[in-house]
């Protein structure tokens, strides 16, 4: 499959051992389950891969392992970004040369608050540098700083800037999909978005929720191709309390909880996200409506007779 047909792309966490090393063995586990489950992509190295506590020969490490459990079934999309650039364009023009990797994804960078003008020579540097095609990762509710749509803009027509992942506004989504070149990929990063997102003409969602709730997300762009309009926004309805329960707790302290649980071997979150504690638990299966409060149970969700 090519990057431009992926729909649902999991931003996949990063399984570690009880030493806190890197489990390629559940890793493997993991996505050979996403890929049977509606998983069309990856991004591995995102922020629910816990990228920002990986060593730069982990990040290494993690992305030559993820090509050869792919083994090419399903893109893969890689994370170099930082709030550094020299220090992008390093891990960027490392990355580049593993051979399987279809585009990174780069991030806004954080902490240092850059104006326009900043991301502009930021995002242009590392494109410039890149044997690989570049993503935009916009998400100012972790770094603080909003790129706006004509930065994006502008940045779109850089030949290796392919696409953006917007964390803001449907607004914005429907502004960049007006505007943008035909090629520019579109992908919203909030799963609450994932329907609105196709009806306006995006490509897709990067998603968190397709970890547990892949199969009801494929059905919802079924049904939505199929023309049966009420039946994919029944489904979007359906998962999104299920979305929103996710980031009741620092992500992705819920998806691996529930993942633990459900018999992945994810291992515990890096410090400074801790894992959940038993109430945490609880109220995290309460969100769910998982039977007896329980995350080790089916994680079933169907349409009512008078949804579908």
């Amino acid at each position: 499959m090519l990057l431009q047909e992926a729909e649902i792309i999991t931003a996949i966490i990063t399984p570690f051992n009880d030493d806190g090393s890197l489990n390629y063995a559940g890793l493997k586990q993991l996505v050979n389950h996403l890929i049977a489950h509606g998983s069309q992509g990856f991004v591995f190295g995102g922020t629910t891969g816990e990228v920002a506590t990986l060593t730069y020969d982990e990040k290494i490490a993690l992305y030559q392992k993820a090509v050869e459990i792919v083994a090419g079934r399903v893109p893969i999309i890689a994370g170099t970004g930082s709030n550094n650039t020299a220090a992008t364009i390093e891990l960027t023009q490392k990355v580049s040369q593993i051979a399987g990797i279809d585009a990174l994804l780069v991030v806004v960078p954080y902490y240092n608050k850059p104006n326009q003008r900043g991301m502009l020579a930021h995002f242009t540097a590392i494109a410039d540098h890149s044997d690989l095609p570049i993503i935009i990762y916009n998400i100012p509710g972790r770094t603080g700083v909003t790129m706006t749509n004509e930065t994006v803009l502008q940045l779109a027509k850089h030949p290796n800037i392919i696409g953006v992942k917007q964390c803001t506004t449907t607004e914005d989504l429907e502004y960049l999909v007006e505007h943008a070149p035909s090629d520019f990929l579109v992908y919203s990063g909030e799963d609450k978005q994932a329907l609105v997102a196709k009806v306006i003409g995006a490509q897709g969602i990067i998603s968190v929720a397709s970890h547990l709730y892949g199969d009801q997300m494929t059905q919802m762009y079924q049904a939505l191709k199929a023309g049966k309009i009420a039946e994919a926004g029944s489904w979007q309805r359906l998962l999104t309390p299920k979305m929103d329960a996710l980031f009741l707790f620092p992500s992705p302290s819920g998806v691996k909880a529930v993942l633990n649980a459900q018999g992945f071997h994810t291992g515990s979150c890096r410090l400074p996200i801790v894992d959940l504690n038993e109430s945490e638990k609880q109220q995290l299966a309460q969100a769910l409506e998982l039977p007896n409060y329980n995350l080790a149970a089916p994680l079933v969700l169907t349409l009512g007779e008078n949804h579908a």
